[in-house]
């Protein structure tokens, strides 16, 4: 018997819905066999339909009723409710509809009038069954007289919790009942109470899977308190989502049917349904960005930062549909197309099949597959949706200059049309110079008359085409941006965000919470290699330090113990561990450095295997052939050492029964989903975004998956921890770039005398000379002029080295900058177009870096020590330490470090003395603690911005007995060695001062992360 409280939460609720033009129907007005209200169908019918209801009651007199109930059961029962409610069913060779939903414009009021006319009704205890008749459900909604909701409510009040609704559902509800029947009657079925809501569109007994359906609490799981304190923290879901016009327009435009081809246990294909009904943070998405879109226009952008597992395709896809059928108040389209920017081969098919059961129509939506000419003819036609790679549009212009010359034209651009783009993956190769093509081609007939009036103003008619180099870099008024991206940099809150924030964001948190994905850092072991080098080799030759250790670190990662040994822990911990999960189907992937030590992986794995005899079998990814040079005659690619596998359908064969381990090198570490992937072994250096997205490869749920692992042979969990946090509860802008830097390093570049202004200005105008103009001689004079900086360059380059390096520099600040910050600030500043575009191809001209010779070690060291040894296990949390903000673009070093030469012998030494066996990790925690703390001080942090690494170490060694003393609680071993022992206290305050030194930036631009 229901509790009082409870009935009076099923009162509050269905009062605000009869308020928002929902009907009461009784359940006696309900058919339990044929599951629907049929006279409240019958009379929607006859009501907006009396002609056709006319000509088939001439046919079949009073059975009209009777025959039209029937043959709109047998449709539902054939085609589906969602079909049948979009598009009518057929009665007797008539159509009859069965809901009008409302039009994308107000032009037609017959529609309008048809649309008011549907019937929403909600039914309290719905006495649903033939089999149990006692049993009723708390709520169902119906439109027109088809069940299309369920809802059963529950009140913590009274011990009972959404938890509790679920579990009536999945155990006192039979899913055969023909109202419960999937497709063909109710459509989603909600699980409520006060506090959460959970969703589920296919009941299936005891497997029956809902999600969680709530708006989230300060960026995590849940639902926040009503802030005035007077309603439901679900009020939500009846006041806004079920709103009588809401939940029109989510049958109309949300909800479809997916069909995913799927393999079994057994290897066997199968087509799998899964009713699609949008997340809350789908839908709130997709409704603000529209209706923002129809006030505002075109010409904005809207950044969406929805973490890994948000649904991103299903809500571009929705999306997409939406703007492309966009009004704004005035009844106007707003887009004439809407371009889908991607590079994921599943998304085409998936909004072709999703936007086809919305309206019924072919050819809204082409996939660009063939090359640019075929999006030049989409882009000219304005087909409604185009999908496409942002590769493409360099080569468009010269496409429509052929259509046109074809018709007897002679037009490279396209007519002004409002667009919108949608950004798959957003990230800053968006922001490049591929993207400032894709504006140019959009930008269209607008883009160049604006040009033609700067040109103008300035005084350059003859220049109209560098004029509009310039202007394409701006935001264009007829094109709006939509990105989607889980983990934003710098440059993409800044090109796409507003403000340097997103649109719309849903976080890493909420989706674990959820349960929408899996936290991969729950169970994180960590290795460390401790090894000695000893010196084989007779003479003591002197190396560069930097070059050296590189080949020293590369000889000790490709030797073959090293390999071996990790290959062993690997191994044997994925055939004692992780091939039980998941029902036996778990898989692991392994991180590798290089191409070269994957192909030594796939061998050690296949070998070690063979020899345990064990069933695992291994697949290799790597991009075109290596070489070994331990076998300099034998080439290896993927294909041959995956026995023939083509690469197009290598992640088909991972997702088989016969192949568990999947080795990779530089592929597969973003974009790949594969649910049932359960562990990572790495052993690669990762850090910040690529840590993120690598790792997230495990994030993927499946209904058998209950963890996930990670197994570390080279990272620092804290950095890893670090990467995490800046977007686990969504990225946030830090230090922004100041504008002027860019006149500053103009004037530097100026005064060094290596170009002159009037070379800039005679390359600019044989560049963008009018194409009409343009002769054979161009490139070679184009060429001719950049030899004259080139060789001064050169000649800087034999006197002063570093100073040289250190212009180099320069010019990829200065170029960089201003590729970035022309897409955020309108600079118009024709000179800063002319200097970008020559020093964007002297860059190329320029002679090489000077560089010391290639070390090969493997004759004149051999390995003499080794040990593996896990130093962490347990889990890495996120709801500690602090987030980092994104910076922006810095000043840091040259990037050419002249390393004084050191005797080989002496290297090898520092080496052992990092990673030897006698290393202490608490010790060289509190050696990092004192390097990290030391970045941190301002004194520190200037002294190593303005002076070379000699005058730096005397700042650094008077400041650094402090840094000591404030600690020395943490390690008073260390402590008094450094106080009492003045040879360590010297080689201790060299090491770590060059350690801090190299962190510090200092005279030229680079982006972190």
């Amino acid at each position: 018997m229901k509790t009082t409280s409870e009935l009076t939460f099923e009162t509050a609720i269905e009062a605000v819905l009869l308020s928002n033009g929902y009907v009461k129907h009784k359940s006696k007005q309900f058919d339990a066999e044929l599951a629907i209200f049929p006279e409240v169908a019958l009379s929607f019918i006859q009501k907006t339909q009396p002609n056709v209801w006319a000509k088939l009651e001439t046919l079949h007199n009073e059975k009209t009723g009777e025959r039209v109930i029937a043959a709109l059961c047998k449709w539902m029962d054939t085609h589906g409710v969602l079909t049948t409610l979009r598009h009518g069913f057929k009665c007797y060779g008539k159509t009859l509809r069965i809901a009008f939903f409302k039009p994308a414009h107000g032009l037609n009021p017959e529609l309008e009038a048809r649309y008011a006319e549907n019937a929403l009704g909600i039914t309290r205890q719905l006495y649903f069954s033939t089999k149990r008749p006692k049993d009723s459900l708390d709520m169902t909604l119906s439109l027109n007289g088809l069940p299309i909701a369920t809802l059963e409510l529950k009140n913590p009040l009274t011990r009972q919790t959404a938890e509790n609704a679920i579990h009536q559902y999945r155990h006192d509800r039979d899913h055969r009942e023909k109202i419960f029947e999937f497709k063909k009657r109710s459509l989603v079925h909600f699980a409520v109470d006060t506090e959460v809501v959970h969703m589920t569109t296919r009941l299936a007994g005891g497997s029956t899977y809902f999600l969680p359906f709530n708006r989230g609490r300060d960026g995590g799981a849940g639902n926040s308190p009503d802030p005035e304190g007077r309603n439901y923290r679900t009020a939500y879901l009846w006041e806004e989502v079920l709103e009588r016009h809401s939940l029109l327009d989510l049958l109309a435009r949300f909800l479809h049917l997916q069909v995913e081809e799927k393999r079994t246990d057994e290897g066997k294909k199968v087509k799998k349904e899964t009713m699609i009904f949008p997340r809350y943070h789908q839908l709130r998405a997709v409704r603000e960005i529209v209706e923002a879109s129809a006030v505002e226009g075109t010409g904005n952008n809207y950044l969406v930062e929805h973490s890994a597992g948000s649904g991103k395709s299903n809500t571009i896809g929705w999306l997409a549909h939406r703007l492309s059928n966009l009004h704004n108040t005035s009844d106007e389209r707003v887009f004439d197309s809407v371009i889908v920017v991607t590079d994921r081969l599943v998304l085409d098919q998936q909004l072709q099949n999703t936007i086809y059961q919305f309206d019924h129509r072919q050819g809204v939506v082409e996939k660009i597959e063939e090359n640019s000419r075929q999006l030049a003819e989409a882009l000219e036609n304005a087909v409604p949706i185009i999908i496409t790679t942002l590769q493409k549009f360099p080569f468009v212009s010269k496409q429509l200059l052929k259509m046109s010359e074809e018709r007897g034209e002679e037009r490279s651009y396209l007519p002004t049309r409002n667009c919108a783009v949608i950004i798959d993956e957003a990230h800053s190769s968006q922001s490049g110079e591929t993207a400032t093509d894709l504006k140019e081609v959009l930008g269209g007939e607008a883009l160049r008359e604006t040009a033609k009036e700067l040109a103008e103003d300035d005084g350059e008619s003859n220049l109209e085409k560098m004029f509009r180099s310039m202007a394409k870099r701006g935001q264009q008024p007829n094109l709006s941006f939509f990105a989607f991206t889980a983990t934003p940099k710098h440059k993409t809150l800044k090109v796409f965000g507003r403000d340097g924030k997103t649109f719309s964001k849903y976080t890493m948190r909420q989706a674990i919470e959820e349960g929408f994905i899996e936290d991969v850092l729950k169970n994180y072991v960590s290795y460390k290699t401790y090894y000695k080098l000893l010196k084989a080799c007779e003479d003591d030759p002197n190396v560069e330090r930097k070059k050296a250790a590189r080949a020293l670190s590369r000889y000790m990662r490709l030797h073959p113990h090293n390999i071996s040994q990790k290959t062993e822990v690997m191994v044997e911990h994925f055939q004692n561990y992780s091939r039980h999960k998941i029902g036996g189907r778990a898989k692991g992937m392994v991180v590798t450095g290089s191409r070269l030590e994957a192909v030594r992986y796939k061998q050690s794995f296949d070998k070690y295997i063979k020899k345990k005899g064990y069933e695992i079998k291994s697949l290799v990814a790597f991009s075109g052939s290596v070489i070994d040079d331990k076998i300099p005659d034998k080439t290896y690619t993927e294909v041959e050492m995956n026995n023939g596998i083509r690469e197009k359908d290598l992640p088909e064969e991972f997702s088989g029964n016969e192949y568990k381990v999947l080795l990779v090198a530089e592929k597969y570490q973003t974009g790949f989903d594969q649910p049932l992937l359960h562990t990572m072994y790495v052993d690669k250096r990762l850090a910040g975004i690529q840590a993120v997205q690598t790792l997230s490869r495990l994030n993927r749920t499946h209904p058998l998956k209950e963890d996930t692992f990670v197994l570390d042979f080279v990272n620092d969990p804290a950095e890893i921890q670090e990467a995490f946090k800046v977007y686990f509860d969504g990225a946030t802008l830090g230090e922004e770039v100041e504008p002027e830097r860019l006149y500053e390093i103009k004037a530097e570049l100026d005064e060094s005398g290596i170009y002159r202004n009037d070379e800039v200005e005679e390359f600019c105008r044989v560049f963008f000379a009018p194409r009409k103009r343009q002769s054979a001689n161009d490139h070679k004079a184009m060429n001719a002029i950049l030899d004259k900086a080139s060789a001064r360059f050169e000649d800087l380059q034999r006197s002063a080295e570093e100073e040289a390096e250190l212009w180099r520099g320069k010019l990829h600040a200065i170029r960089n900058l201003y590729a970035f910050l022309s897409q955020v600030i309108p600079y118009q500043d024709s000179d800063l177009e002319r200097l970008y575009i020559y020093l964007k191809h002297l860059a190329l001209k320029l002679p090489k870096r000077k560089s010391g010779p290639d070390y090969q070690f493997d004759d004149e060291v051999q390995l003499e020590y080794y040990r593996l040894q896990k130093i962490s296990e347990g889990s890495i949390s996120l709801n500690e330490g602090y987030a980092k903000p994104l910076d922006g673009p810095k000043e840091v070093g040259s990037g050419m470090v002249r390393e004084e030469a050191v005797p080989l012998s002496r290297l090898i030494d520092l080496i052992n003395e990092r990673f030897g066996e006698n290393l202490n990790e608490a010790d060289q925690l509190f050696f990092d603690q004192i390097t990290e703390a030391a970045t941190q001080v301002d004194a520190i942090r200037q002294a190593a911005e303005n002076n070379p690494i000699g005058k730096f170490q005397l700042v650094f060694g008077e400041i650094l007995e402090s840094l000591f003393i404030e600690r020395m609680d943490l390690n008073e071993d260390l402590f008094a060695r450094y106080m009492n022992d003045p040879e360590f206290k010297s080689v201790a305050a060299e090491w770590l001062g060059q350690q801090v030194y190299s962190r510090i930036p200092k005279t030229v631009l680079y982006e972190k992360n």
